[in-house]
């Protein structure tokens, strides 16, 4: 590549020769393409950090790649991946929003029929996730590596273990800028025992945790860790940890009843564990299928925002949106709510309540639907498909009120509620019921 020319006259000074130098050195630089950030774990006094570039990084982050313009302006600075299917796309909105990545390797699960007593199985995993590892680890936005997710979760070989340490290993022989890091589904002693027996590459702890956010500090010593660690997926209560129907239904928290729990969880979790928690990923920004509609993503289908999405705001910047989210103060259905056990009859009429209030005083709207309970039901987080929704047994009365014609089939049917302040803020809540 030729040297770019100085500008006119740059080096006919004599006291200005070196800086001539200086600038093609400069300018010559700037035209390679850029090289990976060092990213590094440091401990001092007993405290680990993560240094990027040689400054403290603390992970404000969010697992899901959409709205990453969002997460940046609101405070967040990372974003968590569960693999490499959209890594270009994903890593070129991080350049243009300032943000850095936790880049995710799909490690095979035993649940789903991976063999690790499968050698040949084994070794080609490893020379495909390397590829990947060579293709993207001198992104400067790449922060580290997390190696399989939750492949705790329904296993009985703990070999997986060593195929973890052996990337792991690959990963610090062929990229020494970026941490290592695998992600456990909750957290016990048994997992950590064969974690620091069987994987001493992997450098940071990784935990998904829903409910029992609060007590990770307690449990991470209780455990025996003793090294730096990252929540991965904190969120919601989740829909195992949740009251369950006679009918199997798990009642889901409304949009208000969430950002409660975000805030408080966090703030009795992360705030308080200042030595070896590296940061945090809040699960899910964007939207998903999983049970319901609305039970992990913050974010509805057409990309309004719940009222935990406020909240995430003020965590991580310590300030609130001007504008905030509808508030959901009560939602009933025939008189009940989602904890009472609602039994309707069949083609019976009912009526549906919502008490919700907004902050700014908006003009609300409300949008009422009803779905036959999910029976694609996955664990782990596997995709599973939405519910096609049941028309023409509802019909809106008023604001906040409306009749729902109980379905002619006996079953498990739920009653959402969307109510939106037109300002691309919404609030969610719905009933579980059964048909007799």
């Amino acid at each position: 590549m030729p040297l770019p020319t100085p500008p006119a006259g740059f080096g006919r000074i004599p006291g200005l020769l070196a800086l001539a130098g200086l600038y093609l050195a400069i300018t010559t630089v700037r035209a390679l393409p850029p090289g990976a950030v060092k990213v590094e774990i440091s401990q001092t006094n007993g405290r680990y950090q993560l240094l990027r570039a040689g400054k403290p990084y603390f992970v404000r982050g969010a697992g899901g790649s959409q709205y990453p313009e969002r997460i940046a302006a609101y405070g967040g600075n990372s974003i968590r991946t569960w693999g490499t299917a959209d890594a270009p796309k994903v890593l070129q909105a991080a350049h243009a929003n300032g943000l850095t990545v936790m880049m995710g390797l799909d490690v095979a699960r035993e649940r789903h029929g991976f063999n690790y007593d499968d050698p040949q199985a084994v070794a080609a995993q490893l020379q495909k996730i390397k590829a990947e590892v060579l293709k993207y680890k001198d992104d400067p936005a790449v922060l580290l590596w997390g190696i399989g997710n939750e492949l705790n979760l329904e296993y009985t070989n703990p070999k997986v273990w060593d195929a973890v340490n052996d990337i792991a290993r690959m990963i610090h022989e062929v990229d020494p800028n970026h941490p290592t890091s695998t992600v456990l589904a909750g957290l016990n002693a048994r997992e950590v025992t064969r974690i620091k027996a069987q994987c001493p590459a992997v450098d940071i702890l990784s935990i998904n945790t829903y409910a029992g956010l609060a007590a990770i500090p307690k449990q991470v010593r209780a455990t025996g860790w003793t090294g730096p660690y990252l929540v991965t997926e904190w969120g919601p209560t989740g829909h195992w940890e949740s009251q369950q129907m006679p009918w199997k239904a798990a009642v889901e928290e409304t949009s208000s009843q969430k950002a409660a729990v975000y805030k408080s969880r966090y703030e009795a979790s992360v705030e308080q564990d200042k030595t070896q928690c590296l940061g945090t990923y809040v699960f899910l920004w964007g939207q998903k299928q999983e049970r319901t509609p609305t039970w992990y993503g913050i974010f509805t289908e057409d990309g309004q925002e719940t009222e935990v999405v406020d909240v995430m705001q003020y965590l991580w910047s310590g300030h609130w949106p001007t504008n905030r989210a509808p508030h959901l103060a009560s939602l009933r259905l025939n008189g009940r709510q989602a904890a009472d056990t609602v039994y309707l009859k069949a083609s019976q009429r009912y009526p549906a309540t919502a008490v919700v209030t907004d902050p700014d005083n908006d003009k609300l709207t409300y949008r009422w639907e009803l779905l036959p309970e999910s029976t694609d039901l996955k664990n782990g987080g596997d995709r599973e498909s939405r519910p096609a929704p049941i028309t023409g047994l509802l019909s809106a009365e008023s604001a906040g009120q409306a009749q729902l014609q109980a379905p002619a089939k006996i079953g498990a049917y739920r009653l959402f509620l969307y109510a939106a302040d037109g300002h691309g803020n919404v609030a969610t809540g719905n009933v579980p019921f059964y048909v007799k």
